[in-house]
């Protein structure tokens, strides 16, 4: 049997695996809020199960409605996939520019330490209201919230990455005549793009994050929006609809990145090569 093989019923293995669970999730969440089945200590009648916590089969009612019948979703869906996706890349960016600059520049960086920290320690969510005043509640203040909360993530990350190149690889590119523009390029970004990457998948959730509390604070349309709504009519069944189809496309956005890392870091050996050839 190939090696490419096995990799592959390896894989499907795992996405069995994997399937099965959420089938369990489901199944154990379908009978746990069906009539009959709750245990009488957790609830005072059968109904408040389903009341709290959604029925599966509702919730799926409800997104079937959404994307193939009434087609609400699609113009919400797509105001808030905008914010977020304008949210990570805009904080990814400034979030790599800035610590590449600061982690190359000591004493810039040191002057602007207690400020960097002082930003970092300060909960962003307070600062929804002043961007809603500053970028009026259409699409801009909820990008700005988003950028507040992806940036920090990605700054840590990459200042932490470019400090921690190793001084013997430094002197070692020094010595074979390196400059300053191909040190930036085959020392320090391959340094720090393993610690780039692993931010993204952290910073994806947190733009999702702004999008959505955006949309909570005040705004006409979006998911969040959606959401708040079902809310407001203790609607349980369309919060949780609306939960999953964020989770959902979470899940698609950290899939590019993933793809992404795996193009730009084809260079880094994979975990296990070095056992397997031993």
């Amino acid at each position: 049997m190939s090696k490419h093989t096995t990799i592959l019923q390896s894989k499907f293995k795992l996405t069995t695996c994997q399937l099965v669970l959420l089938v369990a999730i489901f199944f154990f969440w379908y009978l746990m809020t069906k009539p009959g089945l709750i245990p009488p200590f957790m609830f005072q009648d059968d109904n408040q199960a389903a009341f709290f916590f959604g029925e599966p089969v509702q919730i799926c009612k409800v997104i079937w409605d959404w994307f193939f019948v009434n087609l609400e979703i699609y113009p919400n869906l797509v105001v808030t996939l905008t914010e977020t996706v304008l949210a990570f890349l805009f904080g990814t960016i400034s979030g790599l520019l800035i610590g590449l600059w600061l982690a190359l520049a000591p004493t810039a960086a040191a002057i602007a330490d207690p400020y960097i920290k002082g930003l970092n320690s300060m909960p962003r969510v307070i600062l929804a209201p002043i961007f809603g005043v500053w970028f009026g509640l259409g699409i801009g203040s909820k990008v700005a919230l988003g950028i507040t909360l992806v940036f920090f993530i990605v700054f840590f990350n990459v200042y932490q990455g470019v400090r921690e190149v190793s001084p013997n690889v430094l002197a070692s590119a020094r010595m074979l005549g390196a400059n300053k523009s191909q040190l930036l390029r085959y020392v320090y970004l391959p340094s720090a793009m393993s610690w780039v990457f692993s931010s993204l998948h952290s910073s994806v959730g947190m733009a999702f994050v702004g999008a959505v509390v955006g949309e909570y604070l005040g705004s006409a349309s979006g998911v969040g929006y959606l959401i708040l709504q079902a809310e407001s009519t203790f609607d349980i069944n369309t919060v949780m609809a609306g939960i999953l189809v964020l989770t959902a496309f979470a899940l698609v956005l950290d899939g590019i990145v993933s793809l992404a890392e795996k193009h730009f870091m084809k260079w880094q050996p994979k975990a296990g090569g070095t056992s397997e050839q031993l």
